[in-house]
């Protein structure tokens, strides 16, 4: 903030870049098992939308030798919106420079958050304009509803690991103008999870624990919304279906309070579909803090995790040093 005033030149989440060494498979599962269509190719790379997303595409998924998160990407409201936010991200020391555009969006300003995840802030963008297969009834969604597979809406957040919690989330708040909806303080001070957003959603970026394994700029996981809980559940029944490993759910988080399903793509990456995603309409609200023992009681009807939720994130261990 600046003179007290908050900052809103940050408008949402644009897309995720993902790595994959299983490309085919992975196309498979993003295209027929959730339901997003494939609106492009460059190089190694094919752009995927959901049915309710505006731009062209929110999923960026890229043949690598190894799994995790290749870029994240953030619109800005404006182009001199984009302009001071990269003034901010330059004196942070962060700043990496200009990129070309790609399929769908103009020119983007690259960094790396503290932990070395790698971020893209853009606002020219490409919106969508359906063939005629894909043209809704409803001229007001983007585009029609196919009903092929779990059939996600839109991209909704992106969850990160990360080795300082506090270091990352003041970053994103004080460069680039996150508000802190909920967090978690552990027994010595530290922030163990913290959410964030920029959108009235109640969060558009989590840094959702500290890295296990001593690493960093790790992906926990890249989330698609559904419309309610029946197509959670009846996610769960086509993931059986079609032989991809359910991690966790279907239940309900404590914090954020969304019903959620996490389930591993074939390339390695972590998926997660929700839905009862919370609004908050609340101009100043004040943060959510849950202590360390609150959060050892599990989710909210006291699902417990599976151990793999806390330590598994991408790029695993060994292949940390490969750059697909």
């Amino acid at each position: 903030m600046r003179g007290g005033e908050p900052v809103r030149d940050v408008a949402h989440l644009g897309h995720v870049e993902l790595l994959t060494p299983a490309f085919e498979e992975s196309l498979w599962f993003f295209t027929e098992v959730l339901g997003m269509e494939e609106v492009g190719r460059r190089g190694e790379s094919a752009y995927l939308r959901a049915f309710g997303d505006y731009e062209l595409s929110t999923l960026k998924l890229t043949a690598a030798d190894r799994a995790g998160p290749g870029h994240i990407a953030w619109r800005a409201t404006s182009r001199a919106a984009l302009e001071r936010r990269v003034a901010a991200l330059e004196e942070s020391g962060l700043g990496e420079g200009w990129v070309e555009g790609d399929l769908g969006h103009g020119p983007a300003y690259r960094f790396a958050d503290p932990d070395g995840h790698v971020m893209e802030l853009y606002f020219e963008t490409e919106k969508y304009r359906p063939p005629e297969g894909l043209r809704p009834a409803l001229k007001n969604q983007p585009q029609k509803f196919t009903a092929r597979g779990v059939g996600v809406r839109r991209i909704d957040h992106v969850n990160l690991r990360a080795l300082d919690i506090d270091a990352n989330s003041a970053f994103m708040r004080e460069r680039l103008g996150f508000r802190l909806t909920e967090e978690v303080r552990l027994d010595d001070g530290r922030q163990g999870a913290a959410w964030m957003n920029v959108t009235q959603k109640s969060y558009d970026i989590a840094y959702g624990g500290i890295d296990a394994a001593g690493m960093g700029g790790r992906l926990h996981h890249v989330a698609y919304a559904l419309d309610s809980r029946e197509y959670v559940l009846r996610a769960a029944d086509i993931f059986a279906e079609e032989g991809v490993f359910i991690e966790a759910g279907p239940a309900k988080h404590a914090v954020q309070q969304t019903f959620f399903l996490y389930v591993y793509e074939p390339g390695g990456n972590r998926v997660e579909m929700i839905s009862d995603i919370k609004l908050l309409l609340d101009p100043d609200p004040e943060t959510v803090t849950w202590s360390q023992a609150e959060r050892e009681k599990g989710q909210a009807w006291r699902t417990i995790m599976p151990e793999s939720f806390f330590t598994y994130a991408t790029p695993l261990p060994e292949e940390a040093g490969r750059r697909g």
